[in-house]
């Protein structure tokens, strides 16, 4: 507990930090609450008002689609989707990456070569073979996506991991441990994973953008989130088709996307400069 308030004390001297924290909560509270509160629904089709611009009326201050839909809803809902899809995708590269890296560098040796070995054989891999290849075996859903895009983000944090892992194994206290008989697994959860938690809050802080970045592609080129669902690449997709008569079809998803994934960028700077404060002392 006191490392955490510690943690929060340095965090909250970032000006950037703090103003990029408080815009990610106000636009997921937003895109919580707005489709509650909204009359209208993300499926709900208008043909009489396709295309209308951004305004007050009816509530619809984003405007419309081309199938007279609520733009703002789906905005919201698109950010939901997207933000979901990234944490999830980014905790299930934690727990792979996290065990996999440990169990390699603990180990060393014949049994970390064959590991790693591994790794590089999957980023050998193209990544749009991979997904397409998840798809065709295994249809498009919604679960897919997190399979997809976490089984490609666990190999850089099974690297980083790794590499700290050889350091940690011959620290004092690990030694000592290995010395009293304690179990391998019990040495790599108990006495090195606590230790590394600071460069995975770092990478886990910076692979969520990564991970929103993926998702939004690849439902830009039509093998993610279907219709009716929706996320903020779907809509950018959408919305380049109507760059002309719609542009706020484009602009606005586009906006959302970028504050969103830069917001992200500066929390996991700030982050990065607290544990390499904490590293110097």
């Amino acid at each position: 507990m006191k490392a955490l308030l510690a943690i929060w004390r340095r965090v909250r001297t970032s000006h950037a930090a703090m103003v990029s924290g408080g815009i990610l909560v106000g636009i997921f509270v937003i895109a919580i609450v707005g489709p509650v509160v909204s009359p209208n629904d993300y499926l709900q089709t208008n043909f009489d008002k396709m295309l209308s611009p951004p305004g007050i009326a009816q509530l619809q201050i984003f405007g419309t689609d081309d199938l007279g839909r609520d733009l703002f809803v789906r905005s919201m809902l698109g950010v939901q989707v997207t933000i979901v899809i990234a944490i999830v995708a980014s905790f299930v590269s934690l727990v792979i990456g996290v065990a996999y890296g440990a169990i390699a560098g603990y180990m060393g040796g014949r049994v970390d070569a064959i590991m790693m070995r591994f790794v590089d054989t999957l980023y050998a891999l193209p990544f749009i073979f991979f997904v397409i290849l998840l798809m065709v075996a295994f249809e498009r859903n919604f679960l897919l996506i997190f399979v997809a895009i976490g089984a490609i983000n666990w190999l850089d944090m099974a690297r980083i991991v790794r590499g700290q892992t050889l350091s940690l194994r011959e620290r004092e206290f690990v030694q000592a441990a290995r010395l009293t008989g304690v179990s391998t697994l019990r040495i790599i959860f108990r006495h090195i994973a606590p230790n590394l938690i600071g460069v995975v809050i770092v990478y886990v802080t910076l692979t969520i953008p990564q991970a929103i970045l993926v998702e939004s592609f690849l439902s830009f080129l039509g093998l993610g989130i279907q219709e009716p669902q929706t996320s903020l690449g779907a809509l950018v997709d959408a919305g380049v088709n109507q760059t002309e008569g719609a542009s706020w079809m484009l602009l606005i998803p586009a906006a959302l996307l970028a504050i969103i994934l830069l917001c992200f960028n500066f929390l996991g700077d700030a982050m990065r400069d607290v544990f390499d404060a904490r590293d110097e002392r």
